[in-house]
């Protein structure tokens, strides 16, 4: 038997509540019942449920049982949960792409050197992307981190991976959680470069700083998205 990590198991329990064997149901069956159906221990099970409760997916009621939450299920796209680029895309409607990727190497400007907490002349890395909706430009991305982490030889694929992938394969590291500002900027003459659009453009502008699990700095993201390819909801609960 395929063992089952935890997104595994997250997304076939969700492929269920969304077209499978729950897709009708208001409330998911006992632990015990929905365990054998997955086929794992209800240990995994809990953990993945306690997830599920987390994004707001579903909802765990002493005497009532497991609600799903089906106005929150159908939501495509969510601001609040970490999606790749292309399954945004994609869950937009559009055929995703990578239609550019390049790693260039620098030494740190002021600016970079204070997010990443480093001396200014350090050796950083950037890559950038861009991803396209249906053949259009839609995504511009550069993403920042020193030299010094990459510890193995690395191809052209593995810099269209998403860059959690590039850091977790050729770096060694794995971002555990990120803080993002998001802000809506116009686009200067190098983003209309990248994304084939007119100067002055509105664009969703995020800036992500990534942690590791010791709070260490991983890397910086900056982020550009045209508008009319993207339609994000935020969930928000109240404490």
């Amino acid at each position: 038997m395929k063992y089952k990590d935890s997104d595994d198991i997250c997304h076939e329990l969700l492929q269920e509540m969304k077209t499978g064997q729950y897709a009708d149901c208001d409330r998911l069956p006992r632990e015990t019942e929905l365990a054998e159906h997955l086929g794992i221990s209800r240990t995994r099970l809990r953990d993945t449920l306690a997830q599920l409760e987390r994004e707001g997916v579903i909802t765990r009621r002493h005497g009532v049982g497991t609600i799903i939450n089906r106005h929150v299920l159908q939501v495509k796209n969510r601001m609040d949960m970490e999606f790749e680029f292309l399954d945004i895309i994609r869950n937009n409607g559009y055929e995703p792409a990578i239609s550019k990727v390049q790693l260039t190497e620098e030494k740190a400007d002021p600016f970079c050197a204070n997010i990443l907490q480093i001396s200014p002349g350090t050796e950083i890395v950037c890559i950038t992307r861009v991803c396209t909706a249906d053949g259009k430009p839609a995504i511009y991305c550069e993403d920042i981190f020193e030299k010094r982490l990459i510890h193995e030889e690395f191809t052209l694929k593995d810099l269209e991976a998403p860059i959690f992938h590039f850091l977790q394969k050729v770096c060694g590291v794995e971002a555990y959680m990120d803080l993002t500002h998001l802000h809506a900027v116009a686009a200067n003459e190098k983003l209309s470069e990248f994304l084939e659009i007119p100067v002055g453009t509105p664009l969703l502008n995020m800036e992500e700083i990534d942690y590791d699990i010791d709070g260490n700095i991983i890397f910086y993201s900056r982020q550009y998205f045209i508008d009319e390819f993207f339609d994000q909801t935020v969930l928000r609960k109240k404490l």
